[in-house]
């Protein structure tokens, strides 16, 4: 039997390394004294960490709002940081009682002279992997606001990271309000009247947060801030589809994509097409695709040799895809299943030099057809007072070493999808007018007025503005009669861009 009496020379030899141990646990860190339960050798995450093997440094993963963030935010935004692994809570901190920059976890929108006061210590989720931050009160509107993280953050194994991180940050959206209007049609292209159209903006829904289409499908909602908002739409025995797109300033009437609404008894089926070099016109091998519903991602796919691309057994309604390319601009298009769908083709447009602007006009296949031949008409500034027209009889202008180019001229009278585009070598001072014409129907008839608005056409723009590519713009036929579609101007002294939305029966000539 062991006795303690005949084994107390030895208890020194024990005390002493645990008196060893436990002093090393006490150490205290910027953050505090570990507690007991840490001391005794369990995994810290709160204000101390345990030294392991692991001898690599954290890094971080992505921040939110993103940086350069490009699209509105809202000024009630929270402020998030994803590190590659768990990290010890008690090392990221951030300021709760001034404006002082103290702590590891800063937002500023002075470049840290003073940083932003928040409601409360960083919130650990994840695994605590991800940390958020919640402002005190609401930032400050059309404001630039960057994020810092110090090197006093740790892992749980008393890593840091390797250098402070300062990012460019985000722009919050400016102060105003506008309006947001749009419709909703059938697979047929008919009106489809009782939608209830549900807007949320940054997750939270709106006061009122709903309307409802009338009997010509149209829809509209007024008195909205400014940012980006989520449209859902719903109706008994029809698919409910969503949409985003950004209100952008003050006093704007923002029109967005017509929502075709399918019933409710689609099947599963295969999306299929082609994507096209939006200059060229030839295939676009190696294109990767990512489909997304309702915001949630479903899989991916690339295009082949020969541009092709095909998403398998995919749930009934509408996706939105997105494209990504060495060299090309990334893109977005929707692409529904309904059963099998083919010939839901895309174009997309190589990157742009500075003061480069290109012009693509697309329009898909639709049954009934509507949209056979659509034509591109830009009235381009002359420089001594008048104009310049752009289009299929007169596709180039030359100013200098400068030209204004339609580069791609789709004539197919009789099969849709289709695409024109228009290059703009280099912008200049004056201001520009884009329009589009129905060819196929430029002499009007009550039977054919209502093509061009069921066509679902619509015009990108992409406008390298300095060096960053690219600004994009997203303008959608609106729903009236009409056979001419004046679709936006461009002013080329301020670089800014100004919807027209209006629909006439007029033929395009010399002057717009």
């Amino acid at each position: 039997m062991y006795s303690f009496k005949k084994n107390k020379s030895f208890l020194p030899l024990v005390i002493i390394p645990l008196l060893l141990l436990v002093s090393n646990c006490t150490d205290r860190s910027e953050y505090g004294e570990a507690s007991d339960y840490e001391k005794l050798g369990a995994a810290a995450t709160t204000g101390a960490c345990t030294n392991g093997e692991d001898t690599t440094a954290p890094t971080i993963s992505s921040v939110s709002p993103i940086d350069n963030s490009t699209y509105y935010i809202s000024v009630a935004t929270t402020v998030a940081v994803t590190f590659s692994e768990k990290m010890v809570t008690g090392s990221v901190t951030t300021n709760t009682s001034d404006t002082t920059c103290s702590g590891s976890f800063q937002l500023s929108s002075d470049n840290f002279t003073s940083c932003i006061k928040m409601s409360a210590a960083p919130v650990a989720s994840d695994n605590d992997t991800i940390f958020t931050i919640t402002p005190a009160s609401s930032l400050s509107a059309a404001t630039t606001y960057k994020t810092k993280i110090t090197t006093s953050v740790k892992d749980i194994s008393c890593n840091t990271l390797g250098s402070a991180y300062t990012y460019n940050g985000f722009i919050t959206s400016p102060s105003g309000s506008g309006t947001i209007q749009g419709s909703v049609k059938e697979a047929d292209g008919s009106a489809l009247s009782g939608v209830k159209v549900s807007f949320s903006i940054y997750g939270s829904t709106v006061t009122p947060d709903d309307t409802t289409t009338d009997s010509n499908g149209d829809y509209s909602l007024s008195s909205l801030g400014l940012g980006e908002y989520t449209l859902t739409y719903s109706k008994s025995d029809y698919l409910t589809e969503i949409q985003s797109d950004t209100l952008e300033t003050d006093g704007q009437t923002l029109t967005v994509g017509t929502i075709t609404q399918l019933l409710d008894n689609c099947t599963s089926g295969t999306i299929s097409g082609n994507i096209t070099d939006a200059v060229t016109g030839d295939n676009v091998s190696s294109v990767d695709l990512k489909a997304y519903k309702g915001g949630t991602y479903v899989k991916s796919t690339t295009t082949n040799n020969d541009g092709e691309y095909s998403f398998s057994n995919m749930t009934p309604g509408w996706h939105d895809v997105h494209s990504d390319r060495d060299g090309y601009i990334d893109e977005n298009f929707w692409a529904y299943s309904c059963g099998n769908q083919e010939d839901q083709d895309n174009s997309i447009s190589t990157t742009l030099d500075t003061d480069v602007m290109r012009i693509v006009l697309k329009w898909p296949k639709t049954n009934p057809e509507t949209g056979n031949d659509l034509d591109s008409n830009l009235y381009s500034p002359d420089g001594e007072g008048g104009w310049d027209r752009i289009y299929y009889s007169a596709p180039n202008k030359t100013y200098g070493t400068d030209t204004v180019k339609l580069d791609k001229d789709d004539d197919d009278d009789s099969a849709p999808p289709g695409d024109e585009t228009i290059t703009i070598s280099k912008v200049r001072s004056g201001t520009y007018i884009y329009q589009v014409h129905n060819w196929s129907d430029r002499s009007v008839t009550n039977a054919n007025k209502a093509n061009l608005k069921n066509s679902k056409a619509m015009v990108k723009v992409y406008f390298n503005d300095g060096g960053t590519c690219c600004t994009k713009k997203n303008y959608f036929v609106p729903n009236d009669n009409g056979t001419l579609w004046g679709v936006f101007t461009f002013n080329g002294d301020t670089r800014t861009f100004t919807a027209s939305d209006n629909m006439t029966t007029k033929n395009p000539g010399a002057d717009p």
